[in-house]
């Protein structure tokens, strides 16, 4: 399936699994994804599944087991307040902006590498280097560099440079201790860069050029309805889901589906364009079938880091004459963890003689 959003001769093309998703089973509520595998469309039953049981911690994406290591709910939220609080800072001016900042190029790999660097920019490289996007080919790579790096001599002290995640990791001794140390910083600061450089690419990618009127809250809300980054919600069988809905056994897993709740065109009105307008009235916290930061009774504990970060970036961009490339013409969503297009190229527009 493709989506295009006139009048800026753009296409969206979503890899085939998510093509056929979209293409099969907008507008219906509960479906048979595979033989153990129930898939959710419906809002009203995706509330019911969602509030019937806090997630496990094995569902829970971001803080699941550590090489077997469990985070507590405790920690969990601990680790989250900390790197919350480097955010606040940096967006405080702890770190100051480099003048001219200059976010041209390939996204959401500029954007990205400039959230590393305003965010965490004081730590030290041995953690640092967990926020490459070229972790994210393997997990053994990932654990290879991180086994690496709780290796190596010289392991950082606390300092009032560093952010709060980085002293955390640095008050860890021994290697284990270091090596859990290194995968829960990971854990908690990539997916903060991760997200939302991937966000601010969607919304360029569904709505650039902007109307001048249209406020960066909108444009966000909107491209996470359209692209919601979080595409799915996993969750395990578990003896209450039956009781929900009579389709679902005993045995299925459940795959919650924003990505399709989002285009449901009961729902939405014009449900495949991108219109920021709509959030004029709509309140992200309670429109039927919005998730982009999971249910009402479980929301991702990021999502107020999300927002000022994205509204950062895109402030940054409508103010420096950046324009999309307007020789690309396609854009490409693959089938990640992460939805996004791939690729969004930025460049500093053409000059008028």
């Amino acid at each position: 399936m493709t989506t295009s959003t006139p009048p800026r001769v753009r296409t969206t093309v979503f890899s085939p699994r998510l093509a056929a998703l979209i293409d099969d089973h907008v507008g219906q509520d509960v479906f048979r994804l595979e033989p153990d595998t129930i898939g959710i469309a419906g809002h009203e039953v995706a509330d019911r599944i969602l509030a019937a049981r806090r997630a496990t911690e094995a569902e829970r994406p971001t803080f699941k087991p550590l090489h077997g290591r469990s985070i507590s709910r405790t920690e969990a939220s601990t680790v989250t307040r900390t790197i919350g609080n480097d955010v606040r800072d940096a967006l405080k001016g702890a770190l100051p902006l480099p003048k001219d900042v200059d976010l041209s190029g390939p996204w959401p790999l500029t954007g990205h590498l400039f959230l590393r660097d305003l965010i965490l920019g004081r730590d030290p490289y041995r953690l640092r280097m967990l926020m490459s996007r070229n972790l994210e080919l393997t997990p053994k790579l990932t654990w290879s560099v991180i086994a690496l790096g709780a290796a190596l001599p010289g392991w950082p002290r606390p300092s009032d440079g560093r952010t709060g995640l980085a002293n955390r990791a640095a008050r860890a001794t021994g290697y284990q201790e270091r090596r859990y140390a290194m995968g829960v910083y990971r854990r908690a600061a990539a997916p903060v860069c991760f997200t939302v450089s991937t966000l601010v690419a969607n919304a360029l990618w569904l709505g650039a050029p902007f109307d001048e009127a249209t406020p960066n809250r909108n444009l966000i809300h909107e491209s996470l309805r359209l692209l919601p980054p979080s595409w799915n919600i996993l969750r395990n069988a578990s003896p209450e889901y039956p009781a929900v809905d009579g389709r679902i056994g005993e045995k299925d897993d459940v795959l919650l589906l924003p990505l399709l709740s989002h285009r449901d065109p009961a729902l939405w009105d014009g449900p495949d364009a991108f219109r920021p307008e709509r959030w004029d009235t709509l309140d992200p916290d309670t429109a039927p079938g919005y998730l982009p930061f999971g249910h009402s009774s479980e929301r991702c504990w990021g999502r107020h880091m999300v927002m000022p970060l994205a509204e950062l970036l895109l402030d940054l961009i409508r103010g420096s004459g950046l324009v999309l490339d307007p020789d690309q013409r396609v854009g490409k969503v693959p089938l990640l963890g992460l939805l996004g297009v791939e690729e969004v190229r930025l460049r500093k527009a053409a000059r008028v003689r």
